[in-house]
């Protein structure tokens, strides 16, 4: 009787986890600490859930007495994996197809280099080649950003270099944002409040004819930062409400984190997530040693109604140039 009993608390306990992994938002913890980690990698979950329904299926088949006990398991994890694949897949697992630019196309290219691991030129050529016009670096310093300007200027695609930090000795605590000048001239108000532990940069049109550019970074949620973690999506969200805004950059958090910080429809804020309106959210931009459908879509490129995803992807093809995010590229057409 009491091993019944036992069984039948581990399966309601083990249902109610599954439950709260699948819809987090449905209680309130999506942001709470260990559900916030796990959500991010609804890939690997699933992966696992499988692999774990596996072994309770086979546990099922050859251990009579545990018959009933494993093939429960093994069912309520197989229905955890499909439901999860069915979210995921209502965010795209990756659709690559961009429309032809024209001039008022913006195309943005973000790129946590985890402290200017790539190099300048490997930036800088990636950049040329994506013909990105607007190119946010978080963890690289000031040097590197105007070593890749001038690289892309060399090229002839002149561009403004801005960089905020917080200090100068870990370059985890510098987030560098380029500009093309044919989107006109920027300066970076260093007066308005940035996030927590590592610094997002606001870039203004000079003459207020242009978006409001913001390169972000986000602190990970990890422990002792949660907070500070919370405090920078509110601060997102504060960010891109009113006005013309493009926000990119590693944000470290997925679409699971931001229930509640949408405004009039956007994502977070009025900004809409540019990876889902495209169909590719489910696809992960960290960490770059994992295969992008088990990894965690932490890097976004967003932007308010004033524009349309018109074309976005996560770059692959630069897995093994030293950073731990993969770049993520997005093409943003005026709206109408």
């Amino acid at each position: 009787m009491f091993s019944r009993i036992l069984a039948a608390a581990i399966l309601l306990v083990v249902g109610a986890l599954l439950v709260v992994g699948l819809w987090p938002q449905l209680f309130g913890l999506a942001t709470a600490p260990l559900v916030a980690q796990v959500v991010s990698l609804r890939g690997l979950a699933i992966a696992a859930a499988l692999v774990l329904a596996v072994v309770f299926t086979l546990t099922a088949l050859l251990a009579p007495p545990m018959r009933r006990f494993a093939a429960s398991l093994a069912l309520m994890l197989l229905v955890f994996a499909l439901v999860s694949t069915a979210v995921l897949a209502t965010r795209g697992f990756g659709g690559q197809g961009f429309q032809t630019a024209n001039d008022s196309d913006v195309t943005v290219l973000a790129w946590n280099t985890l402290g200017d691991e790539p190099g300048s030129r490997a930036i800088a050529d990636l950049a040329l080649d994506s013909g990105a016009e607007v190119v946010v670096l978080p963890e690289t310093t000031r040097a590197t950003g105007e070593e890749v300007a001038a690289m892309m200027g060399d090229a002839g695609v002149a561009m403004q270099s801005f960089t905020a930090a917080y200090d100068e000795v870990s370059k985890a605590r510098s987030t560098t944002l380029l500009i093309s000048t044919a989107l006109g001239e920027y300066f970076a108000d260093e007066e308005l409040r940035s996030t927590s532990v590592l610094p997002s940069l606001i870039a203004s049109p000079l003459d207020g004819s242009g978006p409001r550019i913001i390169a972000v970074h986000a602190v990970a949620p990890i422990p002792g930062e949660m907070q500070h973690w919370r405090e920078d999506l509110q601060w997102l969200k504060g960010a891109c409400v009113g006005g013309d805004v493009i926000m990119a950059g590693d944000f470290n958090s997925t679409i699971d984190h931001y229930s509640g910080l949408g405004v009039e429809g956007g994502t977070v804020g009025e900004c809409v997530d540019a990876a889902v309106a495209s169909d590719n959210g489910a696809v992960g931009s960290w960490p770059a040693s994992l295969p992008a459908l088990l990894g965690s879509p932490i890097d976004h490129v967003m932007a308010t109604a004033n524009w349309t995803v018109t074309g976005m992807r996560v770059i692959q093809s630069h897995d093994g140039f030293g950073s731990d995010h993969r770049p993520v590229l997005a093409q943003l057409s005026p709206a109408g």
